[in-house]
């Protein structure tokens, strides 16, 4: 059976290519979702590649993957350093949960080191660009067969 896994976005994700380049390139949301879906194809993985704005949609996504994912890749973007309910959701979770950056947020602005997820994660993956959702993929490939070999 192929593994399906979430890729959740949060705020302003859906501005990539257009929002601060020089920091987050070029590429689109859309074009992730087809290169996300090109590298998970490879792994042998289907995705549910889905991004919000809203607090409480993130929440609600991050809830929903328990029940239909094998696992995890979450960009919360601002709400990583906001958000009691997105960690929450998080802690409910029963499967792996990869965090991921496009920047390194540590390199960043001081409000950006300050992160809600770090220590409810699994792991996490930052300052890759687009790239950094591949070498997730990569990530939780590794994490789920470890867990079926356990």
């Amino acid at each position: 059976m192929t593994a399906r896994i979430s890729i959740l976005g949060g705020p302003n994700l859906d501005r990539l290519g257009v929002r601060e380049p020089s920091l987050y390139g070029s590429v689109s949301w859309k074009e992730l979702e087809v290169l996300c879906r090109e590298w998970a194809a490879d792994l042998g993985f289907v995705i549910d590649f889905r991004q919000t704005n809203g607090e409480g949609d993130l929440v609600g996504m991050i809830q929903a993957a328990r029940e239909s994912c094998a696992g995890l890749i979450l960009n919360a973007a601002a709400y990583t350093h906001t958000s009691v309910a997105v960690r929450d959701a998080v802690l409910t979770l029963d499967i792996p949960v990869i965090e991921l950056h496009l920047t390194n947020p540590a390199a960043r602005e001081e409000f950006r080191r300050r992160n809600f997820l770090a220590d409810v994660v699994t792991a996490s993956i930052a300052g890759f660009g687009p790239r950094g959702y591949r070498l997730a993929l990569e990530g939780m490939a590794a994490l789920l067969e470890r867990k079926a070999g356990s």
